[in-house]
Formats: structure tokens, C-alpha cells, sequence
């Protein structure tokens, strides 16, 4: 007992340090007023100047509202991953080589105007954000509810408050702090659940309709050609897409050591937090949802949390998704093509994904891997001792070593440093227009205890070098304990063979070179309405046990599978000891290019191979 009163007190006295170190920095001792709708960001920018005096400084905002225009914003170039460029970047809130601090909102309101990324860390060390959110009062996506349809047309109405927009050369278009954007898709929600309609996902088009205003706030729209369009019913809010993906909510490049805690990002104008080249971050009870106080169905235009290139361990725990334009995690790397073999040491490479051109591909001292295309297998390994910028597409990477002896131009590398440990825990992934979680990385993974309600595929493992350029293949990943329900995988999407994908592009794929290596999917609940549960394709080592099915009849089957269990080009398969509730559908598993020697049931008495 004395001893665990000792070290408690020696607990208590090493944080009394810890805090005698820290110096409170307020924003609101330069002279800002919460509330005040004055532009923040000079305020911020002195505000932390005035932390680079201190070790362990805090960066604390009275409790309120925080607005941020363009006037006084620092302008920086950056290419950002699966971002457009369009540079250079207005940053509201940047922090620059900074390390030890911690920004705290104190539950306040970041406010943005325009076309700005709201908060940039560049190269930091050990940072923490918390306790703020962010949105826009006129955001960068749009919204309306269905007032009027038929097969030949929509009638749309618009909060012209959140939303302004015009008709131009007869098409929709918003207007806002300095921008104007041509609407060109749309997504259907549901306006009891918020969910994304079933059987709908991009049914709409990713095209312009004819549009005219009927009468104030009132739009209808039309298909230019007169074509019948299966238009949604009285009452549908719809999400209206029209910006591009040209900044991120919150950019972190090159930084280390970088925690997000209790953090409301409501709204982006691209990905919701792109993480690129970062080592350690962590994100606990960080949310990508909606604004409800302003009736709000739409959260990010794109990803919610997009990680790409890092490395060490990305730790995710009891965050919430829900109405983003794309998936709320992405968690992978970037293939670049060799264009042309200059020496045996020597490769020029390209990006060949045009939302990829620019970034920093490698460093000296990191560990390339080496893909032969058309099996996207890895054929060897380097070691780069000097990286060279071209142009914004073309790149050298020098070896210490010969390249292999098969790799020509046409093949791939993989940078195998930047490829982090991924945990998922707690989270919950509501209705987005994509899927749920995508992971591309060769590091250690799991997934456990989260709740889908995606309304594509609820996880993703994919990788490629022929189309996204995504890469990572997976060696060790666990999804256990997780609850699927009903909604997941209700409408279509690239790649969505089922609740679970695992859907490597692969132009010729071989059994004897599989992609993905040891996926365990065990002790999860799924609430099935449709057939397919778990598609896989490449993958050597992979076990559906213990799982829980559930039939359930809230919507219809509409999937082209008709199997529960899809096998491809795949070995070391172990299938059993699932418990069945209802009259549940995916009884089948089909065998494609999968030997029956590689598939073993245990205390199997539901899936049945068929032919």
C-alpha cells in the first residue's frame, strides 16, 4: 500500500511539473472578442508567435464563435493527396515547425469564409487540437429537399440563406464568398433517417441538368435530352455536389507526434483531415457529421480521415461519420509508374494519378518495393540514397543497389516506409455517399468494436497500380467484433462486392502470387437484407469465423450476387462456426480460380460451395 501511495504521489507531482511548464497563450488577450464576427486570423497569427517563446505552450480561445476570412491568411503551395491543384492554399489557422503545442478551442466555433484550408500543421512535433469545430455558413457543397417529381423531372427547394445560387446558361449554380460553382451530381437521403436512399448511390448522374427557377428557392431540373429519369420522390433532401476537391479541413504534412481530441469538423470543401507523410497520430472522439442545428444532411465533400504515406501507428477511436461525399477512412500509399530505366540504379517515375502530381514521393534512407504490374506482385526491394524532382509529374529515385532484373518500364514501386500500423476502435460509420473504411497498408491492422451503417461496402481492401494507384498490400488484419447493419451495402459503388471487399485491381491475377495476405473476420454481428457478405479476391490466409447472421427485411435484395461468400484466385481459406437468425440469403460460396483443397469448414453448417 505504501508503495502505490508513493508512486501515485509521484504521479500527482510530475503533472503539477507538467503544468507549472505549460504557459497559457489566449487569442483573446491580443484583442479578439468572441462573437465579435471580426476576421481571427490576424489574432491567430500573433497568438502563436507568441507560442514559439514558450516550451509546451496552450493556445486557448474563449469559449464561442471564431470567424476566418481570406484578408491576412498566409498563402502556401501544396500538393495534397487526392486533391486537386489549385494553389496556392489559403491557410486560416497554420502552424509552422512548431512543437509542444496544444491548441484548445474550449468548445468554440471556427467559422470559415471561402475557399480556405482551415488549420495546417507543417513539419511539428508533438501537437495537440482539441475541443472546436469547424463549418461554413455557406458551405462548399449544397442542399434541398424535393418538392415536385416526375419521370421527366425534379422540382428542388433551396435555402437560399445557406445555399445562393443562380441560373446560369441554364444550369444551377451556387454563389458564394468569392466563388461561384457549377452543380454536377447529386445524392438522395432519406428525410426520416438521413440515410442515403437505397438502391440510389450516383443514379443521378455525374452530369448537368437543364435547370430553371420556377419561383423563389425553387428549382426544377430536367435532363437536357428529355430523357425519363428516375427521379426521387416527394420529400428526398438532396445533397447538391458542386465544388472540387482543393484544400483539406485540416492538412497535416510532415508532422510527428499529433493528437485530435473532441474535434466537430461539420464541414470541408475536400477530404475532411488529410494526414501525408506523418508519423503517430492519433484521433479520439474526432467527428465528420452534420450540422444539426443547421438542418444539415452533408458533412465532408470528400474522406473524411485520408491518410496517405504515413507511418508508425494511426490510432482512430470513438469517432462518428455521417453524410460525407466519399469515405470516411482511406488509409494507404501512392504507386508511381517507371517511365524510363536510366541506369541500373537509376529509374524516372511519374505520377500517374493526375490528384497526386507534386507531391514528395520519397526520401533518402526508405525502402521501395518493386511490382510487376500485371500480377502486382512484389518482386524486390531498395534502398533509395537520392530522390530527384523532374517536374510536378516526373520524378528520379536513385538505388543503392541494382534494380531486379524483371522490372522495365511500364512497372510500378512502392515506398514500403511509409506504410503506418492502423487501429480502428469504437467508431461509428453512418450513412456517406461511398463506403466505410478503406485500408491499403501492409502494417498491422485492426479493426474491432466500430458499427457500420455505410451505404456502400463497409470495409474496402483494395490496392492497385493501374487506375487509383493506391497502394498497400495487407499482411495482418483483424476485423473483429464489429456490427454491420442493415444499411451497408445498399446502394452501388466502385468496388462493392459485398458488406466486406477485399478487391485488389489486379490485371492478371495468380494464385500463386496473392496480394493480400492473413485477413481474419471473426466475431462480428451482420444484419443481411441481400446476399453478399464477404467478397475476396488474391488473398492467401483468410478466416470467416465465429461470425453472427442476421436476416433482416428493410430493403429488398438488389445486389447481382447472389452468393454470400465470393472466393478468387485465393488459398488458406478457413469458413465455419457461424451463427445463423433468420432466413438468412448468402448460403452459397462460389469458387473462382480457388482450388476446393484450399478452402476448410469448421463446424460448418450453412455455406455450401456451388460451381
Amino acid at each position: 500500500m505504501k508503495n502505490r501511495l508513493f508512486s501515485l504521489w509521484a504521479l500527482l507531482l510530475v503533472a503539477v511539473q507538467v503544468a507549472a511548464e505549460a504557459t497559457v497563450v489566449s487569442v483573446n488577450s491580443f484583442g479578439l472578442k468572441p462573437n465579435s464576427r471580426v476576421n481571427a486570423t490576424p489574432y491567430v497569427k500573433q497568438a502563436l508567435e507568441a507560442c514559439r517563446k514558450h516550451p509546451e505552450a496552450i493556445l486557448t480561445f474563449e469559449k464561442g464563435r471564431y470567424d476566418f476570412w481570406e484578408a491576412h491568411a498566409t498563402e502556401r503551395e501544396y500538393f495534397e493527396s487526392n486533391t486537386y491543384d489549385n494553389n496556392p492554399k489559403i491557410l486560416a489557422i497554420l502552424l509552422d515547425e512548431m512543437q509542444g503545442v496544444t491548441l484548445d478551442g474550449q468548445g468554440s466555433e471556427f467559422i470559415m469564409h471561402g475557399r480556405m484550408q482551415p488549420i495546417t500543421l507543417h513539419r511539428c512535433k508533438h501537437i495537440t487540437l482539441r475541443n472546436f469545430s469547424i463549418d461554413w455558413d455557406i458551405p462548399l457543397t449544397a442542399q434541398g429537399r424535393v418538392v415536385g417529381s416526375s419521370p421527366q423531372h425534379m422540382d428542388v427547394e433551396i435555402d437560399t440563406e445557406q445555399y445562393p445560387y443562380i441560373i446560369e446558361n441554364n444550369q444551377l449554380t451556387f454563389v458564394g464568398e468569392g466563388w461561384k460553382s457549377v452543380c454536377w451530381s447529386m445524392m438522395q437521403f432519406t428525410p426520416d433517417t438521413h440515410l442515403v436512399c437505397p438502391n440510389t448511390g450516383d443514379n443521378l448522374g455525374w452530369k448537368r441538368y437543364h435547370a430553371e427557377e420556377l419561383k423563389k428557392s425553387v428549382v426544377r431540373l430536367t435532363d437536357p435530352e428529355g430523357k425519363p429519369t428516375p427521379f426521387p420522390a416527394v420529400g428526398t433532401l438532396i445533397v447538391l455536389r458542386h465544388n472540387s476537391r482543393d484544400h483539406a479541413g485540416i492538412f497535416l504534412f510532415h508532422s510527428e507526434e499529433v493528437k485530435m481530441e473532441h474535434i466537430n469538423v461539420h464541414h470541408t470543401g475536400g477530404l475532411g483531415i488529410l494526414s501525408q507523410y506523418c508519423r503517430n497520430i492519433s484521433f479520439l472522439d474526432v467527428n465528420m457529421i452534420p450540422n444539426a442545428a443547421k438542418h444539415r444532411v452533408l458533412s465532408g465533400h470528400d474522406d473524411g480521415f485520408h491518410v496517405m504515406g504515413c507511418s508508425g501507428k494511426v490510432m482512430i477511436d470513438s469517432c462518428r461519420f455521417a453524410g460525407l461525399m466519399d469515405d470516411p477512412i482511406n488509409i494507404h500509399g501512392t504507386c508511381s509508374r517507371i517511365v524510363k530505366v536510366l541506369s541500373p540504379t537509376r529509374l524516372q517515375c511519374r505520377f500517374m494519378q493526375d490528384m497526386s502530381a507534386g507531391m514528395e514521393w520519397g526520401r533518402a534512407g526508405e525502402t521501395v518495393g518493386f511490382i510487376e504490374t500485371k500480377t502486382m506482385r512484389t518482386v524486390g526491394q531498395g534502398s533509395i540514397t537520392k530522390y530527384e524532382v523532374v517536374n510536378k509529374e516526373d520524378f528520379i529515385v536513385e538505388f543503392s543497389q541494382p534494380i531486379p532484373e524483371s522490372i522495365q518500364e511500364g512497372n510500378v514501386l512502392e515506398n514500403l516506409s511509409c506504410t503506418p500500423d492502423a487501429e480502428i476502435r469504437n467508431c461509428h460509420f453512418g450513412s456517406c455517399r461511398a463506403r466505410g473504411v478503406l485500408v491499403s497498408t501492409p502494417g498491422k491492422v485492426v479493426i474491432e468494436d466500430n458499427v457500420f451503417e455505410s451505404s456502400g461496402s463497409a470495409i474496402l481492401i483494395a490496392g492497385d497500380a493501374n487506375y487509383w494507384f493506391e497502394s498497400g498490400a495487407v499482411k495482418d488484419v483483424t476485423i473483429r467484433g464489429n456490427e454491420f447493419r442493415y444499411p451497408c451495402n445498399s446502394s452501388s459503388y466502385q468496388f462493392c462486392e459485398a458488406i466486406i471487399s477485399i478487391y485488389p485491381e489486379i490485371p492478371a491475377p495468380d494464385v500463386r502470387y496473392p496480394f493480400h495476405r492473413n485477413i481474419r473476420i471473426e466475431g462480428n454481428t451482420f444484419h443481411l437484407f441481400d446476399y453478399p457478405i464477404l467478397y475476396a479476391r488474391s488473398v492467401d490466409g483468410l478466416t470467416f469465423l465465429d461470425n453472427k447472421l442476421i436476416r433482416n427485411t428493410t430493403y429488398q435484395p438488389a445486389h447481382h450476387r447472389k452468393e454470400g461468400i465470393t472466393l478468387e484466385y485465393c488459398r488458406n481459406v478457413r469458413i465455419g462456426r457461424n451463427q445463423v437468425e433468420g432466413e438468412v440469403l448468402g448460403s452459397k460460396v462460389k469458387l473462382d480460380h480457388t482450388a476446393r483443397s484450399s478452402v476448410k469448414f469448421i463446424k460448418n453448417n450453412f455455406f455450401k460451395i456451388v460451381k
